[in-house]
């Protein structure tokens, strides 16, 4: 660990659990085994607030990926897991729950060093989502059935259906709310008998190996959860061409998620998609414009704008046009700028260099296409990777920072006269995955919700996330949906089951 990090941590100061973790080896999880580094290449694992390096997780190699799919093969075809009765497979996942729970304050702090963001945030949404999409899957388990039928052909059957999970799911997470995301995947993969491969971003690793000593601790059978590190252009291709893995769930960027998808598909491998968005917003001249400008900024820049869903696009009907502006803007000034320990943080750090530069692109894209900065607009000359929430305002739907997702603290905003304009113009882009209208008008609201292509619809809020309700998106924002009792159906096959009786 660097110099710089060790005063970054003592100054703000994390629990002995955290640092003990931080600083030891960093293994994958095979086959319920913690594999040693041996002659594997690593990879240096940086904190975003400082720069500096926190520790090193290993490159996993095709031949570890082999063996991990072996693993969760034979796990799901002759191991204990298939064969525990669903309320014993209910009671493993609330007795993993409860670990995350015992352990929450260290796992929020681990994700804010290796993530770079709030850890209150990450305590409050990150951690306490994770324990919530764990207890709400524990519940399926013991709910899964099929359904009996009465046939109208001639004679006489039993026709009934059974539901069986689909077999190993490769689960390939993002690396902006990795253990959250994380779970989603596999909560509902383990409820449903599936045993899983799971390849965390190279980024953001950490939280996932955490996760898998607390499985082992859990005594969730060896092979049902395996954790391969590395790259996601070689370890993540491989598990969307592996023969043995026979789903892949991915979150990330629609450029990867459209390579994934095709390898998946030409395996004939079952396969759901949350990609990227660029979500727009309506704002309705009967709108309480203080509380929409507070859940707009929130809905922009919570996480640093890093979130797929994150309402990007917002178009404000010009009769409050500059109130809201105004307003807005005020509630962006109190967002405190900080490393993500400090306590009161909330815009965080990028999660990279990369990230950052890529931020900064856009930001200078917007200026040359003439739009107009009204708040931020710059990178902060400090240690790690801080931008200004940055505003812009009277933008065109053909500018760049309005067509592409920067994923960056980066707000675009346009006045509108006639409604329908508006909603060609929320509707005038490739993405679909979400969408929020601030009005008090409920029957404008309920004729606008079903006009918006976007997999959510938030109304007076964003972001909104609960297990019961399902997320994903329509158009190039991906297919298939992450949580619910929806996801379910993407893990399980239905067995048509004939019986004649004589």
């Amino acid at each position: 660990m660097d110099k710089v990090v060790q005063n970054y941590l003592e100054k703000f100061g994390i629990r002995e659990e955290t640092q003990r973790f931080l600083t030891r080896p960093q293994r994958m999880f095979i086959g319920g085994t913690w594999v040693p580094q041996g002659d594997r290449e690593s990879l240096a694992v940086l904190e975003p607030s400082t720069a500096g390096v926190i520790t090193h997780i290993p490159l996993g190699t095709t031949a570890d990926l082999d063996r991990a799919v072996e693993a969760a093969r034979r796990q799901f075809d002759g191991g204990p897991w298939r064969r525990l009765k669903p309320l014993e497979r209910e009671r493993l996942l609330h007795r993993l729950a409860d670990l995350i729970e015992a352990n929450a304050t260290e796992l929020a702090e681990i994700e804010s060093i290796d993530v770079g963001k709030s850890v209150a945030n990450a305590r409050d949404v990150d951690v306490q989502g994770t324990i919530d999409t764990f207890r709400y899957f524990a519940g399926w388990a013991s709910k899964l059935h099929g359904r009996t039928v009465e046939p109208s052909l001639p004679g006489d059957y039993v026709a009934y259906t059974r539901k069986e999970p689909i077999g190993v799911v490769g689960v390939i997470v993002p690396w902006n709310f990795p253990l959250q995301t994380m779970a989603w995947k596999v909560a509902a993969a383990l409820a449903t008998g599936c045993t899983t491969v799971i390849k965390p971003a190279e980024l953001t690793s950490l939280s996932t190996l955490r996760f898998a000593e607390l499985v082992h601790e859990a005594g969730i059978p060896d092979g049902v959860v395996n954790v391969i590190t590395g790259r996601g252009r070689e370890i993540g291709a491989a598990m969307a061409a592996h023969p043995g893995i026979d789903k892949i769930t991915f979150t990330g960027s629609t450029e990867v998620g459209r390579t994934v998808g095709h390898t998946a598909v030409d395996g004939i491998k079952r396969v759901t998609l949350e990609l990227g968005g660029k979500s727009p917003v309506l704002v309705l001249e009967d709108a309480d414009i203080e509380a929409a400008a507070q859940a707009v900024a929130n809905g922009i820049f919570f996480n640093s704008g890093q979130v797929c869903d994150a309402g990007a696009r917002v178009y404000i009907q010009r009769g409050i046009h500059d109130r809201f502006i105004g307003a807005l803007i005020e509630h962006t000034r109190t967002m405190k700028i900080a490393p993500g320990l400090d306590r009161d943080c909330f815009i965080s750090p990028l999660v990279s260099a990369l990230q950052k530069d890529r931020v900064e692109s856009y930001i200078e894209a917007g200026r040359r296409e003439g739009a107009e900065v009204v708040h931020g607009g710059h990178a902060l000359d400090r240690q790690g990777y801080f931008v200004e929430p940055t505003i812009f305002a009277h933008c065109r739907s053909e500018m760049k920072i309005v067509r592409e997702e920067i994923f960056g603290p980066v707000l675009v905003t346009t006045p509108f006269d006639d409604l329908n304009d508006a909603l060609s113009l929320a509707n005038d882009s490739p993405y679909g995955l979400a969408a929020a209208i601030y009005s008090n008008d409920l029957n404008r609201v309920h004729r606008l919700i079903p006009q918006l292509r976007a997999g959510t619809v938030y109304v007076n809020a964003h972001s909104t996330i609960d297990p019961s309700m399902p997320f994903g998106g329509f158009k190039e924002s991906g297919f298939g949906k992450d949580l619910g009792p929806e996801q379910l159906d993407h893990l399980m096959e239905s067995k048509a089951v004939w019986i004649t009786l004589h």
